[in-house]
């Protein structure tokens, strides 16, 4: 196997980085002997912290104590790459659920390697930070994650729309969008072939699909052929509802083409900011690089709490406490299902989804939702979101909206498709 050249997808900017001598003072401090005299970091006394210990109480389980000892080091600096005891543990984690070819290979194979962000849009900013420049081509679903095109938009790069069904990306959309580029363009530097592609593999934000082990392995071909690199963002990757869940792009990825992004924000806390970035060692030590000038590292404190109940639960705890989230979602998505179907059968078309939070539904009869959703829903009182946000090009028109299943309860799912259905009967 020839080793993946990550030269060619790491932008000038990227490159420049180089390690700050202060942060590493801080992995060094870290690891250093009780007996190590310190007076280089400029680290605060935690003395002077007012918060002295805590106590956290586990639903279904024992509390979590902070003591004197564990509150100072969870109120301090930490190094950028994430706590020892949380990578180390989310790396066992990852290699028990996608066993990753890359997992024994050599840093300059690609070897898997893991950082924690505070949560996965900041992997995913510093991602397209690191590998898109102005004028590069980016290849990703259509429709697909606003947070997504927020972050590419200004980079001044060309996005190009893969199209989906049901079941996400279409392997044929996306030969037939790379056959303008013969393969051996990806070792011309002067080539505009596309180098990057992103995709959300489960239950899709806005459109719930998710995509079948057979489709990822014919993409992950063509990714090989062209040698692209794949975002793989994976939020809703612990809100599958059928078992067993389709493999990963990781868990394919022999090359070491893969950068992966999860989050424990739909599991544990949206609010704790704990994501993970696993990917080959060269592009991770690329984003490290940019955390140890930007956020510095994820919240210790909130990197601490984790690690504890991780420890306190084990892999088989962890799994049992999202098999108990799944059975909650699952029933949300079934009681969503049911309003539409007594409420907007005859208005709306849509896919019901396996994994996620959200129905994708089109309108029928009124070619665009981004005046009904925006104004009129607004005034009958039920919030959903136009279509429009998720288009690569928002000023084309769009028939879709999307709805969320996560927060509100069965009644008021039904009370707001029932105030969606006048809505659209008014308008056609």
């Amino acid at each position: 196997m020839d080793n993946m050249n990550y030269s060619r997808f790491i932008n000038a900017v990227s490159a420049a980085r180089k390690l700050s001598p202060i942060r590493v003072l801080t992995e060094l401090l870290q690891r250093s002997s009780p007996t190590m005299i310190s007076l280089a970091g400029g680290m605060p006394n935690p003395d002077m912290f007012p918060f002295e210990c805590a106590n956290f109480t586990i639903k279904g389980g024992p509390s979590i104590t902070f003591g004197q000892e564990t509150m100072k080091r969870a109120l301090q600096y930490s190094g950028s790459a994430g706590i020892p005891e949380l990578v180390s543990w989310m790396k066992d984690l990852q290699k028990h659920l996608h066993n990753p070819p890359t997992a024994n290979y050599s840093p300059e194979q690609g070897q898997m390697d893991l950082c924690v962000t505070n949560g996965s849009q900041e992997a995913l900013s510093k991602v397209f930070e690191m590998l898109v420049s102005p004028g590069d081509t980016v290849l990703l679903e259509c429709p697909t994650y606003a947070g997504t095109l927020a972050s590419l938009q200004p980079l001044g790069c060309k996005l190009l729309g893969i199209t989906t069904d049901q079941h996400g990306a279409i392997p044929q959309s996306l030969s037939d969008t790379l056959s303008r580029w013969k393969p051996e363009e990806a070792k011309d530097p002067s080539s505009d072939i596309p180098k990057v592609l992103y995709t959300i593999p489960n239950g899709g934000n806005p459109t719930g699909a998710s995509m079948t082990a057979e489709r990822k392995m014919e993409i992950y071909q063509i990714a090989r052929k062209y040698d692209l690199l794949i975002i793989e963002d994976d939020p809703y990757f612990f809100l599958q509802f059928e078992k067993p869940w389709a493999p990963s792009f990781l868990s394919l990825d022999v090359d070491g083409r893969v950068l992966r992004t999860d989050s424990f924000s739909k599991i544990l806390s949206s609010g704790l900011r704990i994501g993970f970035l696993t990917g080959p060692k060269p592009l991770v030590n690329r984003i490290v690089l940019h955390i140890q000038c930007s956020t510095m590292h994820t919240s210790t404190f909130s990197q601490i709490l984790v690690a504890e109940l991780l420890h306190q639960w084990g892999q088989s705890g962890f799994l049992a406490h999202v098999d108990r989230v799944i059975e909650f979602y699952k029933k949300q998505r079934e009681a969503m299902q049911t309003s539409a179907e007594r409420w907007l059968k005859d208005l709306v078309e849509w896919n019901v989804p396996s994994a996620g939070m959200f129905f994708w539904m089109k309108l029928k009869g009124i070619p665009d939702s981004h005046q009904l959703i925006s104004e009129k829903a607004l005034e009958k009182e039920v919030l959903l979101v136009p279509g429009q946000v998720f288009m690569l090009d928002s000023s084309v028109p769009c028939a879709y909206v999307r709805a969320a299943y996560s927060i509100s309860t069965p009644e008021q799912i039904d009370q707001g498709f029932q105030r969606l259905a006048a809505l659209i009967k008014e308008s056609i």
